[in-house]
């Protein structure tokens, strides 16, 4: 998978990890894919609903080491 744009929000909490990848994701091209590495619970419900409010698509989601993985692109 290509990415275009990596984010970091390990150590923040709903609702930054989603504001910040909202934030990132308007200056991307549709078709984009950004990987946003999390570590809040709530980002288990927060970015699917996200993307899918947002009109983004979620391409995977993975749980690496206490930490989890979203690949998003942009719609």
């Amino acid at each position: 998978m290509n990415i275009d744009v990596e984010l970091d929000a390990t150590g923040l909490l709903c609702p930054l990890p989603v504001l910040k990848a909202a934030k990132q994701l308007r200056s991307m091209s549709p078709g984009d894919v950004l990987k946003l590495i999390a570590d809040d619970p709530a980002a288990v419900v927060d970015v699917p609903h996200f993307c899918a409010e947002a009109g983004h698509k979620l391409l995977a989601s993975e749980d690496v080491e206490g930490y989890q993985l979203y690949f998003i692109q942009k719609g």
